[in-house]
C-alpha cells in the first residue's frame, strides 16, 4: 500500500490533520448533535484510519475494503467518546478501528474455523506486532509461544487458521517461459515413483496367478473371510485354501521381488 495516493476515491495526500483543540472542539459540538462538525471531524481523522489499516497491508486484502472497514470503526468511536474524560481520541479511535477490521477478516476468512481459535490467532498476531516492535526483528514461534504462555503447537495452529489459502496454481517464479506454480513445489509423497511402480508389478503378479488363486485372495483380504469360510465357498477343504493361499502369496512376493 505504501506510495498509494488515492484510496476510495480519497486523495490521501491531502488528508487534514487536527490539532488537539481542534478535535476537542469537534467532539463537544458533535456530542450537541451539530452534524456538520461531525463531518469535518470524520474528514479530521481519516489519517488516523489510513495509519491502522497498514498494520494489515500484509493480509492479502483489498486496501479499500480495509478503509472502508476502518471508516466504520471511526464512527463508532466518534459516538461512543466520551469528551470529558482526560483522554486523546486516537488513544480511543485506533483500537475501536483495529478491532472492526479485525472483525471483518475473521468474519470473511474464507476458511471457517472456531471462535476460540480465532481470537487465539489475533492475540498471536497482535503479540507478533509488539514483539517486532520492541526487538526489531521477526520472533520464532517459539518465543512468541513463551511470551503467551502457550505451546508452540497452539501458537502454529492458531497462525495457519487465519492464514489466506494459495491456489495450488499461483504462479511463483516465472523467466518469460511457463510460470512455475506451487503444485510444482509440491512433492506428492504418496504417489511417488517407486509406489507406482510397486503398483504395477503388484498388479501383474496378481494377474498371472490361477482363478482359483485370485479367488481365495480376493475372498481373504477383500472380502476379510477365514480359511474356513472360503473353504465352504469355494468347495474345498481349509488345508487346501492355506496351501493354495500360501503359494499365491509366494508367486507374488517372488514377481514383485523380481521387477
Amino acid at each position: 500500500m505504501q506510495g498509494k495516493v488515492e484510496i476510495c476515491g480519497v486523495n490521501t495526500s491531502k488528508l487534514k490533520v487536527l490539532s488537539n483543540e481542534e478535535m476537542t472542539e469537534l467532539l463537544r459540538r458533535t456530542k450537541a448533535g451539530d452534524e456538520d462538525a461531525r463531518e469535518k471531524l470524520i474528514e479530521g481523522n481519516l489519517r488516523l484510519v489510513l495509519s491502522v489499516i497498514q498494520r494489515f497491508d500484509n493480509r492479502g486484502e483489498n486496501p479499500d475494503d480495509l478503509f472502508q472497514v476502518g471508516c466504520i470503526g471511526l464512527l463508532k468511536a466518534i459516538a461512543n467518546f466520551n469528551p470529558d474524560l482526560n483522554v486523546r481520541f486516537s488513544t480511543y479511535g485506533v483500537p475501536m478501528i483495529s478491532g472492526e477490521i479485525r472483525r471483518y477478516l475473521r468474519d470473511s476468512s474464507p476458511i471457517r474455523v472456531s471462535r476460540s481459535l480465532r481470537d487465539t490467532a489475533y492475540r498471536v498476531l497482535q503479540c507478533k506486532e509488539a514483539m517486532v516492535a520492541e526487538g526489531g526483528k521477526e520472533p520464532s514461534l517459539e518465543e512468541i509461544a513463551q511470551r503467551m504462555e502457550l505451546t508452540r503447537q497452539e501458537v502454529a495452529q492458531a497462525m495457519d487458521a487465519v492464514s489466506a489459502p494459495v491456489s495450488l496454481y499461483e504462479p511463483v517464479y516465472s523467466d518469460g517461459g511457463d510460470p512455475l506454480t506451487v503444485m510444482d513445489q509440491v512433492r506428492d509423497i504418496k504417489n511417488t515413483d517407486e509406489q507406482w511402480l510397486e503398483r504395477i508389478a503388484l498388479k501383474e503378479a496378481f494377474q498371472a496367478l490361477s482363478p482359483r488363486e485370485k479367488q481365495i485372495l480376493i475372498l481373504r483380504f477383500y472380502d476379510g473371510k477365514t480359511q474356513m469360510e472360503v473353504a465352504g465357498q469355494v468347495g474345498i477343504s481349509q488345508a487346501q485354501v492355506s496351501r493354495l493361499e500360501k503359494g499365491a502369496i509366494g508367486s507374488i512376493r517372488k514377481s514383485v521381488a523380481l521387477s
